[in-house]
This record gives structure tokens, sequence and C-alpha cells, in this order.
């Protein structure tokens, strides 16, 4: 992502699901980020740390000028490693969870995003 989006990974020692706190400053950061295709809504996550697809996540979601962090739960469903083709970013797509925190920070998302959802420009994940 660009300068405009912060990622400070927090390692759970030895266990799973991985914590992870994303600041999100910019609505143009949040339309890269944001995975608007997948069912349950979901974000790229810009990072080194290995992850594979299925590892459960817990994100602690800051979206622009709110205080609140969202409290979300999901699991990863895309990776883009270092070096992929393209010069994409490397990182992990998060799939939120069916439960309410997950619901809630995509409704927030979209109605942040909302006519920009369908927009061409090219995103982190397609």
């Amino acid at each position: 992502m660009s300068d405009d989006t912060s990622l400070q990974a927090a390692k759970n020692v030895g266990a799973r699901p991985s914590v992870l706190s994303l600041n999100i400053n910019s609505k143009s950061a949040l339309y890269a980020a944001y995975m608007h295709f997948l069912k349950r809504g979901g974000l790229f996550v810009p990072t080194t740390r290995d992850y594979a697809l299925g590892d459960e996540i817990f994100m602690l979601l800051t979206l622009m000028d709110d205080p609140t962090r969202l409290p979300i739960a999901g699991s990863v469903v895309w990776v883009t490693p270092g070096g992929a083709q393209g010069n994409k970013t490397q990182g992990i797509g998060v799939h939120f969870s069916a439960d309410e925190s997950g619901q809630s920070a995509r409704r927030k998302i979209e109605e942040i995003l909302g006519r920009h959802l369908s927009s061409p420009r090219q995103t982190h994940t397609i």
C-alpha cells in the first residue's frame, strides 16, 4: 500500500490466529485494499510475514479519521508473495467472517466507498 496506510503486525507466540493492526488513512487506500468480490467482504493486508491459505486472522482496523478500532475475525484467502509479477505489493487477502464484527466492517467500508466500488481502477488484488 501507499504511505497513507500503515501496518503493524503483532505475532501471537506460537499460536493462531494472528493479530494484525491495520490503519487505512484515505479512501483511495481503502479502495485499493477492499475485496468487494468476496461474499462477506475482505481486505488486502500488506505484510512480509508468511501465511497459508486458511490461516485464521484477527484484525484491528482503523479507518480514516474514525478513532474506533474495528475488531474483525477472518481467514486468509489470497496470498501475494514477495517479488510477484507486476510489482504487486506482498501481502494477504483476509475474508471477513460471517459474524457481526465482520459484517459490520463490510457495511462500514461499503458505505465509505459507495459508488467507487464499481470503479475500474486497479487494486492490490485484481
